[in-house]
Order: structure tokens, then C-alpha cells, then sequence
């Protein structure tokens, strides 16, 4: 049964002594999230279960804080978890064009990376100091010595051999010359040309016999040179081992239990013996290797003995947590960077970056799923990488081919980290349904909701709410009764008397702004008045095109009545939402009746600017009437609904038991008290159904009402569904109270039109006939009439139709 709502019941408030503190600094901080039991659960579940594919997606609407509270989660656990190791990149001596990864314990990096510095600084400043010792040198003198001396032996045998045969050897820079002698002096050229043919062949062939032995010199020779070669260079790498191994024995007893660093540093010990002629320096005379000395590149030989520490955790306490806002490719999975060297782009295993995956390594990645989805290549990258759990540096060109110069390939790194992907629950479904790929590396879903009990708890776990923001950003702490404001206004935002809100970013700029309004009067702490200054402000930044639809109202353009009685006319309530701000208003709803088979015709559909919604809300009424008060007779009628002065697009079914009032009281001539105002939709029962925005509706109607002037008799039809919904403005609620508004709920139709109208909607008897003089006796009674007129129209029309045939059949046979 229909009954006048009292204000008690028309929104629920805290009473700020019923509270468990004065203030919100009472308590202490929040720890972890509040008001999502299921996401909380399904997180821990994410988290704990180490197989592959167990990453998770955290689904729900903008505001509810799911980046702020994964984030606190996740911190928190994080704290007690092992500090992941250290990644390093270093010089692969065996391929150059593939640096090598080294996993270090945390802290061990940096430390590497030092003692490699320190390393290289001893050897550049030993090994010239080593080389210029006079043993160094008395070494090397002898080595020399004893070659020169084994080469001039080699010479003179070769010169006594030569003169046996009456010729000479002569060194030279072109080598080794065979001139013929005459008389134990060397002959010349005009005098062998003087001598007899067959002297001159003569000695012709001595001296090519003879070139063979010269041959067999050179050779000695240069095997000599060779010896002395090898001799000095396996001094040179004595010398080197000497030195290094002197400065390497504490890295080799300070790392013997890493053995991946143990290879390494034999791999630069072996290096810099190989080549210690780098740490020798310039001598003189020598040439430089470029036309100006340019120290970068006496530097850039030396880079590979240097250590690139990719991720550094020697600061790092417990797992890393890592939330990433621009997961762009070099973001997400590292870069390599260039460097310009006499005009050309230069890179090496030292300009190798981390990426978010590498920093997030042993921990936790958070991103915006919009931001992996928008930016190229990186949800291929992300899928590839937790399919191969391995992270891969790459340029992002050569994904397509756009890169064909020669790179580095960094060997891969192991990947041991939950990536959680934050988004709406739309791109969830999306994905789900189109990418294969998506539900074997996201099975996990932690749904964030939208709402929480209002209960003894959750009103605890908002004041913790409030005094943790105030805490983090230095605001003033609310007394009780602002935190009542507070709570009250999250049940607003959640519609609901019974539920909370947990649309907390909103929540935290209401408290933003009452810290705003308190200081500003300077006040230490934020009261009820300052919270209630911040909500109206907020209104009023807002609600211009609300006043502006008032002011037209009350100056008489747009048409909506709120007193005296119309038939066929009622006003109905819709929702205009603005994004930063939503708010109710009347529409005029008339209806009107003819005789026809049309039924009952949509004017908004007909022109196209009715949605589907609204469009099942009319069918939905006829199907009511049919079923009503078509039993015993046809359903004879043509019917026009229309929403009056509505320029765009209605959507919805809000407004079909208002439509059905007014096409009742169309058909029953009888009048709607226009100071009523209704909403709700209805099914083919005739039960009020629960709409949305059912506060604002009632605030736009009484404000409507307002500014034309209350009377008393003004007021609002709800479904009985809605009253739980209600957490109308405090103004309204006195209002009711002082019986200047009303607020009705009601089941059903035949309830709602008997407020409207104020006649009785009557109930049909066991006869099938409704009470004499009711809403429902004066419908079925019209619909009647109008079935009888039609039929009887429709009999006078056929003989005339008949006899005009006639005469056109007969005309048709002459």
C-alpha cells in the first residue's frame, strides 16, 4: 500500500556522539584496503601462488582507489620479503656483440662496479711503471741482443759463402742484395757491361745459384724476428700477470663465492695480459690513431672493463613495488642508448638501461592496462616476456623492421615478478574474449567494488580513511561531527542507507576541501560547518546549467506546472549527467486518445530521439493495458505519448509509469494533481520498478517547486523499491518535516494514479468488473465505448464500401 514517507526515513544520519573517537587522530593509521574483501582475497591468492600465468588484473570503476590501494598492499606485504639480487651487464669477451648478465647478491653490484674501477686505475698506473723498470728492460736488451747477435751470424756465414764464390751480400732496406766481385771488389754496372758475353753469363748463374742460399738467410732470418716476437710478447704477458694477478688476488678471494663473477674476472685477467700493449701508453713518435687527440677515445677502448649495473637494490628493503604511469616500450623493457663519436651513433653494453620489468624484478609491476594497450609494441613485448619469463632488450624498431644496423643483443634476464595490470572491467571482458593469449597470463581477476556495509566497521574503516590522508598530506584532522558529515555524504555517493561508498577519491577531496574552508577561517581542526561549506561550494562550481533550467522554468518558457489538476498531463522526473555533476528536473509528460487501431505511439521513437530503453518502456505499457483491459473486448485505441518541450535524446525507462498515468487519466478524463511529481518504471504487472538517480530527481522537482512557490501539497512518487535509496539534502528533509513537501512510496500503478488523481483506483470484483466511479472502471468503460464506436463505424462504413465495388465491377463489364 502507497504511504507518505516521514523525514526519518528519507536519508540516514550519524550522530557524531555515537562515534568511537573526537577525532580523526585517535586512530591509528590505515593498513591495507578497506571495503574489498574480494579483491583483497583474490590479490593474496595472486600473490601467493608461484606458477606460471598467475598474474593479476585489477578490475573496477576511476576513483574507487585501486592504483592507491594495490599499491599500499602491496608495499606492505613487500616489506617482508627477501631483496631481490642485483642485475649487471658486462663485456662478453668471446662475442662482443651479446654483453653477458651477472646476478649479484644486493649491494654487490655497486661494489663490483667499484672494484673494477679501482682495478683498472692500479693496472693503468703499474703497468707503464712495470715496463720502464730496469729489469723490464735488461730482459728485454738481452732477448734483443741474442737475436741481433744470432742474425749477424747468420749474415757473415752467408757473406764467407758468398766470397768462397767470388760475390759479396749487401743488406738493404729492399733486403738482401748478391753482388758479383772482380778482383775482390764489387763489380759495377759499366763494367760488367764491358766484360765478354760469356763472362757475364758466367756470372749470371753464380749469382742466381747463390740466391737460393740468400733465400734460406731471409728466412732464418725472419724466423729469428718471429722468436724474438713471441719472446718479447710472452715477457710482456709475464710482466702483465705479474701485475694484475698482484692487484686481482683480493677480487678473486672477495667473490669465490659467486662463481659467475670468477669467470668473469679470469675473462678480464686474460683480456688485459693479451692485450696489456693498451696500458702501456703512447711512445714517442708514435702515431696517433685519429688527426687530434681526443681523450674519449683513449677512454673507449678501457669501457669494457667496466661494469654496468642495470639494477642497483644495495638500498632496497624487502621486495620492490613498482608502478609504472608510462609504460611506453623503453619504459617497460629497457633501452639501449647511443652516443654521437665524430658524427656517428655509437652504443656498447654501458649505455644499456633497465626497464620498469628489470627495476620490478623479484617484486611487483603495477601499470594502467590503457597505457600497455596504447602504446606500440608493448602488450605483444608484455605477453612475450611472461610467456618466455625472460626480459629481453630490444629496439623497438626491429620488431617491424625498421632497423637493420647492427646492435647488441643483451643476454636475456630471468623474470620472477607478478605483474598487476589495472583497468576497467570493460577492457577485462575485451580482452577475455579476443586475446587468447590473455586468460593463460592474467588468471587472476580482483574485482574492486564500488560500495562497503555502513555498518559499526565501515564507518571505523572510514574515519582510519580520513586520519591516514590527513596524516600523509598534512592536513587538519575532523572532529566528530564533521567525520558524521563525511560518512553521510559516502552514503549519498553510494545511493544507498545501508551501504558506504568507496569511491574514495571523491571522499578525499571533500576532505581536501573542508581542510580548504577550515584553514581559511583559521580553524585547527575541520567541524561539520566546514565539510557542509566545502559540499555547497562544490555544488556551486558545478550546478550553472541546473540554475539556468530552474530560471527558465520559473519564468514560464519551459512549460511545467506545479499546481491546479490537467488530464492526461503529469510531470515526470529524468537525470541530466554533466560528468563532474549530475541533477534532476521535471518533464512534462500528455498523453492523448483518439479512436484507431494504431495503439499506443511513441512520439519520441517516431522521431528517432527515443533509445531502445525507453522504447521497451512503452512497449512494456501496452503490454499492461492489453493484459488489463483487454480480456473481454479488443484493445481499440490510437494513443500519443510525448515528452514535452525534450530536444535531444531520451533513454530510459524511468518514466513509463508516468507515461501510463498520464495515458490512464487521458482515458479516464480524469485529472493529475500537477504539484505531484513521479518516477519509476513499470512491468506487465503494473509493479513499480526501482530506477537510478532517485535523489536527484526528488531535489530537481522540489527545487522546481520552490522557485514557482511551495504550497504543501507538492511532492514525489517513488517506487517502494527506491526508499532505501534515499539520502536526499538536509533542506529537503526539513521541508517534508515542516509539511511543506511530500515524498510517497508505492508497489504499484493502480497506487501511484490513486495519489495523482486522488479517486480510487479500484480492484475488479468476481464479476470481472471494477468498482463504479474508480480509475480502473472509467478506463475499461472507455475503452469499451471506443471498441463499440470503431465496430460500429466500421459496419456503416462496409455497405458503403460494398456498393461503391458494385458499381465499379459493373462499370468494368460494358
Amino acid at each position: 500500500m502507497a504511504r507518505s514517507l516521514p523525514p526519518e526515513a528519507l536519508r540516514r544520519t550519524v550522530d557524531s556522539h555515537t562515534l568511537p573517537v573526537r577525532s580523526t587522530e585517535e586512530l591509528p593509521p590505515l593498513a591495507g584496503l578497506i571495503g574489498q574483501p574480494r579483491a583483497v582475497a583474490a590479490l593474496e591468492f595472486g600473490l601467493d601462488i608461484p606458477d606460471q600465468g598467475f598474474n593479476i588484473y585489477v578490475a573496477g570503476p576511476p576513483g574507487v582507489g585501486r592504483m592507491t590501494g594495490v599499491q599500499m598492499f602491496l608495499e606492505a606485504r613487500a616489506k617482508a620479503q627477501p631483496t631481490p639480487p642485483d642485475w649487471c651487464y658486462v663485456y662478453n669477451f668471446q662475442d662482443p656483440s651479446r654483453p653477458r648478465a651477472l646476478r649479484l647478491p644486493p649491494g654487490k653490484g655497486r661494489e663490483l662496479r667499484r672494484d673494477m674501477q679501482r682495478l683498472i686505475e692500479g693496472i693503468r698506473r703499474e703497468i707503464p711503471r712495470m715496463f720502464e723498470s730496469k729489469e723490464y728492460n735488461a730482459r728485454r736488451e738481452a732477448i734483443l741482443k741474442e737475436i741481433n747477435q744470432q742474425r749477424e751470424e747468420i749474415l757473415q756465414q752467408l757473406n764467407q759463402r758468398a766470397r768462397a764464390q767470388e760475390m759479396m751480400v749487401e743488406v738493404t732496406p729492399m733486403g738482401i742484395a748478391v753482388i758479383p766481385l772482380l778482383g775482390g771488389r764489387p763489380i759495377t754496372d759499366q763494367q760488367f757491361a764491358a766484360l765478354p758475353p760469356a763472362m757475364q753469363e758466367l756470372l749470371r748463374r753464380r749469382r742466381e745459384a747463390f740466391e737460393e742460399e740468400v733465400k734460406r738467410a731471409i728466412k732464418e732470418i725472419r724466423q729469428l724476428e718471429r722468436m724474438a716476437q713471441e719472446r718479447l710478447r710472452q715477457l710482456n704477458r709475464e710482466v702483465a700477470l705479474f701485475v694484475v694477478e698482484g692487484l686481482m688476488d683480493d677480487l678473486f678471494e672477495k667473490y669465490q663465492d659467486l662463481p659467475e663473477v670468477l669467470a668473469y674476472l679470469q675473462a678480464v685477467r686474460d683480456d688485459i695480459v693479451e692485450n696489456v700493449d693498451q696500458f702501456r701508453g703512447r711512445e714517442e713518435g708514435q702515431a696517433l690513431p685519429f688527426p687530434l687527440p681526443l681523450p674519449a677515445f683513449a677512454d673507449l677502448a678501457l669501457r669494457k672493463y667496466t661494469v654496468n649495473v642495470l639494477v642497483d637494490n644495495a638500498e632496497q628493503q624487502g621486495a620492490p613495488v613498482i608502478i609504472e604511469w608510462n609504460p611506453t616500450f623503453p619504459n617497460v623493457f629497457g633501452r639501449l642508448e647511443k652516443e654521437s663519436l665524430l658524427g656517428v651513433l655509437h652504443t656498447d653494453f654501458t649505455l644499456i638501461r633497465a626497464g620498469a620489468l628489470h627495476r620490478a624484478n623479484g617484486g611487483y609491476l603495477v601499470m594502467p592496462v590503457e597505457g600497455v594497450l596504447l602504446n606500440p609494441f608493448v602488450w605483444e613485448g608484455l605477453k612475450r616476456t611472461l610467456r618466455q619469463r625472460a626480459i629481453e632488450i630490444e629496439e623497438p624498431g626491429e620488431r617491424v623492421g625498421l632497423l637493420t644496423t647492427r646492435t647488441l643483443d643483451p643476454e636475456p634476464i630471468p623474470l620472477n615478478a607478478k605483474v598487476i595490470l589495472i583497468g576497467s572491467p570493460l577492457l577485462y571482458y575485451l580482452l577475455y574474449l579476443y586475446d587468447e593469449e590473455f586468460s593463460e597470463l592474467f588468471k587472476v581477476k580482483a574485482d574492486f567494488d564500488i560500495e562497503m556495509p555502513w555498518d559499526e566497521n565501515g564507518m571505523r574503516d572510514y574515519i582510519a580513511l580520513i586520519g591516514t590522508l590527513c596524516r600523509k598530506e598534512g592536513l587538519c584532522h575532523l572532529d566528530a561531527g564533521a567525520v558524521a558529515r563525511v560518512i553521510e555524504y559516502g552514503g549519498r555517493l553510494a545511493e544507498d542507507q545501508t551501504r558506504l561508498s568507496t569511491r574514495f577519491a571523491e571522499i578525499a577531496d571533500l576532505v581536501r576541501e573542508a581542510n580548504f574552508w577550515a584553514r581559511k577561517a583559521g580553524s585547527p581542526i575541520v567541524t561539520a560547518e566546514h565539510v557542509r561549506q566545502a559540499l555547497e561550494a562544490k555544488i556551486y562550481r558545478s550546478n550553472l546549467i541546473e540554475e539556468r533550467i530552474r530560471q527558465l522554468i520559473a519564468e514560464g518558457t519551459l512549460l511545467i506546472d506545479v499546481e491546479g489538476s490537467r488530464v492526461g498531463q503529469v510531470n515526470g522526473l529524468s537525470v541530466l549527467d554533466l560528468g563532474d555533476y549530475r541533477f534532476g528536473r521535471p518533464n512534462r509528460i500528455t498523453a492523448t486518445i483518439a479512436l484507431g487501431r494504431e495503439g499506443v505511439i511513441d512520439i519520441e521513437r517516431e522521431a528517432r530521439l527515443g533509445g531502445p530503453i525507453h522504447t521497451k518502456g512503452v512497449l512494456i505499457l501496452s503490454g499492461y493495458l492489453a493484459a488489463k483491459y483487454a480480456q473481454d473486448k479488443p484493445l481499440t485505441l490510437s494513443a500519443r505519448l510525448v515528452f514535452e518541450q525534450s530536444y535531444s535524446g531520451v533513454e530510459g525507462d524511468s518514466a513509463s509509469c508516468a507515461e501510463l498515468c498520464a495515458l490512464l487519466s487521458a482515458l479516464a478524463d480524469v485529472p493529475i494533481r500537477q504539484g505531484i511529481a513521479i518516477t519509476g518504471s513499470i512491468n506487465q504487472k503494473g509493479e513499480l520498478q526501482a530506477i537510478g538517480g532517485v535523489n536527484e530527481k526528488i531535489e530537481g522537482f522540489y527545487y522546481t517547486c520552490k522557485v514557482k512557490g511551495l504550497t504543501g501539497e507538492q511532492g514525489v512518487i517513488i517506487p517502494e523499491a527506491n526508499v532505501r535509496n534515499l539520502m536526499l539534502r538536509e533542506e529537503v528533509v526539513e521541508a517534508v518535516r515542516e509539511g511543506k513537501f511530500h515524498i510517497w512510496s508505492a508497489r504499484t500503478v493502480d497506487e501511484a494514479i490513486e495519489i495523482l488523481t486522488g479517486v480510487p483506483a479500484g480492484e475488479r470484483g468476481p464479476d470481472g468488473k471494477y468498482p463504479e466511479g474508480t480509475i480502473n472502471a472509467r478506463v475499461d468503460q472507455r475503452l469499451r465505448e471506443m471498441a463499440e464506436t470503431l465496430q460500429r463505424f466500421g459496419r456503416e462504413e462496409r455497405p458503403e464500401r460494398t456498393e461503391a465495388e458494385a458499381r465499379k465491377n459493373e462499370e468494368g463489364s460494358r
